[in-house]
């Protein structure tokens, strides 16, 4: 992938513009980790890129990153710029190109992310990003007050990239924290979700939870009951622990997840009408929140005598035959009673017991 991404860098070189690989993909290859994301930072503009570069996307040239399909990959190519007051905490009011990588470099957020690479794949370090790597810290680029002030969601960064990584944080960036975590308040739901999911499904959960929590910065966030957060094997399951649905915004399927997650806390989760209602993934989410065994939810999921209504070896056409009656809501409750008596093992399920008990009980 690297190769690709410098024969991209020297097409940019050959026609006459700088161009480097910069930030994560950098990172991460200097200590080991592999990454399929590659940013490219370059002084061609995004007019100038596209004409190079026929099938680019243009998706915001307000901020100057191009995305380009080259070899069947995917770059993100962004002009070197500088950026002008942040009157949101959030966006720069004002983008304005410039030619020069170092000044380009020192308008981003911490040093780990400010790595290069040239046409000829040798590392450029110009604000001791390396030193931080080998050292294992978060230290922001410049004044700590003004980069959280500029963009208060690199508060959140930097938990992210300390948990993930297994990093230290920088005292200044401790105390710049402490000191504008308030900020977070005015960032949308949206970004603040994008990292804190990052945070909370990385292998390292724990970690960020609790520097989440060193700092109070779950008062910001309105994540009241992160301190009760223990089970961080799954994300799901953190933020049904969380309880915001109505605060943070979810998808129609995690909302499902969560609602019914939250239900079965108050159940037992080796019931056989738990297990037939709500699943296995739901049951052994809850069970593992509540500190019971998975193993044990699966043995008895697994044990059901029936996983779904359509496993009932009677059919809806032979229940209006055998009652001599066609389609009505009475089909419900009986399939309902079918369905309780055979998860409890009152009733076998063959048709013959279940015709027997139909006509016993509802002819």
């Amino acid at each position: 992938m690297l190769d690709d991404a410098l024969k991209l860098l020297n097409i940019l070189n050959e026609k006459g513009f700088q161009a480097y690989v910069v930030g994560g993909f950098v990172r991460d290859s200097i200590i080991g980790i592999e990454s399929n994301d590659i940013d490219i930072t370059t002084d061609a503009t995004p007019k100038q890129i596209t004409q190079i570069f026929p099938d680019s996307y243009l998706p915001c040239d307000d901020y100057g990153s191009v995305t380009v399909m080259f070899k069947n990959i995917r770059f993100e190519l962004t002009t070197f710029r500088r950026e002008i007051s942040y009157s949101d905490h959030r966006r720069p009011d004002k983008v304005e190109y410039i030619t020069n990588l170092y000044d380009d470099l020192t308008r981003r957020d911490f040093t780990i992310n400010a790595l290069c690479i040239d046409n000829e794949g040798h590392v450029l370090d110009f604000l001791n990003g390396r030193d931080d790597l080998d050292k294992g810290i978060i230290k922001c680029i410049g004044d700590a007050d003004n980069k959280f002030q500029d963009d208060a969601l690199r508060i959140l960064r930097a938990i992210r990239f300390a948990t993930i990584l297994d990093f230290k944080l920088d005292e200044d960036v401790i105390n710049s924290i402490n000191k504008n975590k308030h900020l977070l308040r005015g960032l949308s739901y949206n970004r603040k979700k994008e990292e804190l999911d990052k945070i909370f499904s990385c292998s390292n959960a724990k970690k960020g939870i609790d520097l989440l929590l060193r700092y109070n910065l779950d008062e910001a966030l309105e994540l009241v009951n992160l301190k009760n957060v223990e089970d961080t094997s799954s994300l799901i399951s953190i933020w049904s622990i969380l309880d915001v649905l109505d605060i943070y915004p979810f998808s129609n399927n995690e909302k499902n997840l969560i609602i019914n997650i939250r239900e079965v806390l108050s159940h037992n989760n080796l019931d056989p009408f738990i297990l037939y209602k709500y699943g296995l993934y739901v049951n052994s989410v809850a069970a593992d929140i509540k500190g019971i065994d998975k193993r044990k939810v699966t043995e008895s999921y697994n044990g059901l005598a029936i996983h779904t209504k359509s496993d009932l070896d009677i059919s809806s056409n032979d229940i209006m035959a055998l009652l001599n009656k066609g389609p009505g809501p009475y089909l419900k409750e009986i399939y309902n009673d079918l369905i309780n008596k055979v998860l409890y093992h009152k009733i076998n399920n063959n048709k013959d017991s279940l015709k027997d008990y139909i006509i016993k009980n509802y002819s």
